[in-house]
């Protein structure tokens, strides 16, 4: 059987080899191999064999088949360090995962700059940091200020996705994205307005960790940044996903 190797970057950063296929994995992650437990899983699938840091024969040795066939499940390498000691090149396909199993790939791409009709984003980091902020900066500029070594706060890598955001002159005209801002509208109003009126700090933070995220409020994709390289994870449309992906779409709340 194939040894696959797997980035996870929400809600754990992590390293695991495994026999599973991206949708088999997704599954056991989620809900383990009793059912025992429900939780989101967002991963990406790596080339393996890069670098030094990780102990490649390892993986090997460990991740072989159960003396009944069983493909091995898991075989964790890291979970320190594992986003910054990944090149880009060696990612593949982004899979987001549902509280009860069902996989959506997400195939990589090139970088495309999203049409933004406001004059601020709202992104959610996701690995190896997690705060929620409002910008005033473009998913590329985003990452590029992140990831300056120059900035008194900085990372080496980063992973992060735009979000949608509540219209707000009228709620009503928002459409489904739950309830991620209900209990800080106040606080993100003013952070908006604060990167708005101010050319000296483009980034606010609203939450400082991950209080609230579902899958249904990523708007045009999800990113990975070293600062000179961004990969983009577009997100599909909701006609896409009700055509495609229904039962997915369903268990992520979008539909």
């Amino acid at each position: 059987m194939e040894t696959r190797y797997y980035l996870t970057v929400y809600p754990l950063e992590a390293l695991i080899a495994s026999q599973l296929d991206p949708v088999q994995f997704g599954q056991y992650m989620a809900i383990g191999r009793k059912y025992g437990s429900f939780e989101e899983i967002m991963f990406a699938e790596l080339s393996g064999g890069f670098g030094t840091v990780f102990d490649w024969r390892y993986a090997k040795e460990r991740c072989v088949a159960h003396a009944d066939g069983e493909p091995k499940h898991s075989v964790w390498l890291s979970v320190y360090r594992v986003l910054e000691n990944t090149p880009l090149s060696a990612l593949k396909s982004l899979y987001l995962t549902t509280k009860d199993g069902r996989t959506l790939e997400l195939e990589r791409g090139a970088y495309a700059p999203p049409k933004n009709p406001n004059d601020y984003w709202v992104y959610q980091e996701l690995c190896p940091i997690t705060p929620l902020v409002v910008s005033a900066l473009d998913p590329h500029t985003f990452s590029e200020y992140l990831t300056d070594s120059k900035n008194k706060v900085s990372v080496p890598k980063i992973v992060f996705t735009d979000l949608k955001t509540v219209d707000l002159e009228t709620y009503t005209n928002t459409g489904n994205i739950g309830a991620a801002y209900d209990k800080n509208l106040d606080h993100l109003k003013e952070c908006i307005l604060s990167v708005r009126g101010s050319e000296d700090k483009p980034n606010k933070n609203v939450e400082r960790s991950i209080a609230s995220f579902s899958y249904q409020i990523i708007n045009h994709g999800v990113y990975v940044s070293d600062g000179t390289t961004i990969v983009q994870y577009t997100m599909l449309t909701v006609d896409d996903i009700r055509r495609r992906h229904y039962d997915w779409g369903r268990s992520a709340m979008i539909l």
